[in-house]
């Protein structure tokens, strides 16, 4: 096998005003077949999930990857990374100096794929709609800054914003903030099931069987006008029960690339190997993982117990025997390679102490052994979950101060549960909405999170997070994101563990992969074409 290695690291740092005009593209045709992509991802309609291709209700990196490529945006993160750039519209800025009022102007002769035409009263019903609807998966929680949204002419969109919000534009720029057509969308209720209708870069046919999506066909928009150049004509992508299964179908030829997730095994093979036309390209990435826990259950009400788990966790051990080189230790939920990162966590508890734990749990008037269970998602971060989480139960089992079991769920039901408070422990993922410290902390702690956890820090939610979203320089919104990382690790509401890389295995004739991915994990398939790269 080939390796290349690619960075693309996040940019942070000014959103300035974005005022200047982004020049429409057509695109290009790849032509030829359609080129197939594989994934893990597996794509289910729920009693407890029905939309789950709702832009007002999807919150995972998966389906925000079928969104993206199907429901155009304000805003779109660029090629390269950099601050958001306009899409659907032909320009967008703060019009004030205070960042409360974003004004938008959609291009001319935008139109959904059916033909009909994107107005500006559209934009408003899109985003009033996910706003309005609260859908239980907490992504409304994005646009929670809006105060109103106002229209004039069929082309101008304003936004007057609560608060300040510099990180406004990359919000615009994520499927919850999504045009959907009135006529599909109803304005009250969720879109039960699979389909998808928008004025992206593709159309989606998708292909069930049972309550699953097992293909999701992208087809090229005729009628996109936006600022992404379309390279092909065509994707398929196919979701596989497991690495292995996508890493045959690879090898056989029956698909042209594979993306998340692949196995700690799998890549370290394709690094090491040079006999294929199967090249590996490894990117920077922003996924981190973590434990969430259930504030309010017995088993980890008192803090002292929450602190003596943060002290016992050796993430150096966890990384190299689980991940190797894919993987970093986290001592934040703020990734190292993000402005305003801190080691809060390894600064408050520095190397895996028996002894200290042991402490805390002693001064609170603990009695030990602390019975508890991690809860774990079997099918949705990748193979090496279980081992990761039998290793976790190691660690704290050891240290006689707990005992822990373990327990795996379909991811189906496993977020749901989570998010209904069933479980006192669990383990998550987070791959951000945008590149910014913001997405890293107020998703998770702020009012109306994400997790649902009830957890709640007065000075996070009404000073420091409001104090950081003013500071269009992020630089200067430090101090306050490292107060939040601080109490973060004091009070341990969450548990960072460990941040990766991400990376896609390719054929040699499909060109643009190195683009297939940003530090977002967002997948960008009309970067993907046939033949030699020019």
């Amino acid at each position: 096998m080939n390796r290349r290695t690619l960075v693309l690291p996040a940019v942070i740092g000014l959103l300035a005003p974005v005022l200047a005009a982004c020049g429409s593209t057509d695109g290009t045709s790849g032509g030829g077949d359609a080129i197939v992509v594989g994934t893990t991802d597996r794509f289910t309609a729920s009693k407890d999930a029905p939309a789950p291709l709702d832009p007002a209700y999807a919150y995972d990196v998966g389906t925000w990857n079928i969104l993206r490529q199907t429901v155009q945006t304000l805003m779109v993160q660029p090629r390269g990374e950099g601050e958001p750039v306009p899409e659907a519209a032909e320009k967008c800025g703060f019009t004030d100096v205070g960042n409360e009022r974003f004004a938008c102007t959609l291009r001319q002769g935008l139109k959904f794929a059916d033909g009909d035409p994107v107005t500006a009263a559209d934009v408003k019903y899109s985003i009033d709609r996910a706003r309005s609807l609260k859908a239980d998966s907490g992504v409304f929680a994005l646009l929670s800054t809006i105060d109103t949204v106002e229209t004039q002419g069929d082309r101008e969109v304003i936004f007057h914003l609560r608060t300040s919000d510099a990180t406004f534009p990359y919000k615009l720029s994520t499927p919850v903030a999504g045009i959907v057509d009135p006529d599909d969308y109803a304005k009250d209720e969720l879109r039960d099931g699979f389909a998808v209708d928008g004025s992206g870069p593709y159309t989606l046919q998708a292909e069930t069987e049972g309550d699953e999506l097992v293909k999701a066909v992208f087809t090229k928009n005729p009628h996109y006008k936006g600022s992404l150049q379309v390279n092909n004509d065509k994707v398929e992508m196919v979701s596989f029960d497991g690495p292995d299964a996508m890493g045959q179908a690879l090898e056989k030829g029956d698909i042209d690339l594979m993306t998340r997730t692949m196995s700690p095994e799998q890549i370290h093979e394709l690094s090491a190997g040079s006999d294929s036309d199967i090249d590996l390209v490894e990117m920077s990435g922003l996924e981190i993982r973590y434990l969430a826990f259930d504030t309010n259950a017995p088993a980890v009400k008192s803090k002292a117990v929450r602190q003596a788990m943060a002290q016992l966790v050796d993430r150096g051990e966890l990384v190299s025997k689980v991940y190797g080189s894919q993987a970093e230790p986290l001592y934040s939920l703020v990734p190292a390679s993000i402005t305003g990162h801190s080691n809060a966590f390894f600064n408050k508890y520095g190397d895996p102490s028996v002894a200290k734990a042991r402490a805390l749990l002693a001064r609170a008037d603990i009695t030990t052994p602390v019975k508890l269970t991690l809860h774990y998602t079997t099918d949705h971060y990748g193979a090496a979950t279980k081992k990761e989480f039998e290793l976790l139960r190691k660690q704290l089992n050891d240290s006689g101060l707990f005992d822990v079991s373990i327990e795996g769920s379909p991811w189906s039901t496993f977020r749901p549960a989570g998010q209904k408070g069933e479980y006192e422990v669990y383990g998550m993922g987070w791959f951000p909405d945008f590149p910014d410290p913001d997405n890293f902390l107020a998703p998770f702690l702020d009012k109306d999170n994400f997790l649902g956890s009830p957890y709640a820090n007065s000075r996070i939610r009404d000073v420091l997070i409001p104090q950081s979203r003013r500071e269009a320089d992020r630089l200067s919104a430090e101090d306050s994101l490292t107060s939040i990382q601080d109490i973060v690790a004091n009070d341990v509401p969450v548990l960072p563990l460990w941040q990766g890389k991400q990376y896609i295995a390719t054929h040699g004739d499909v060109t643009g992969a190195a683009y297939a991915l940003n530090s977002s994990a967002t997948l960008q398939l009309w970067e993907l074409g046939r033949g030699v790269s020019g």
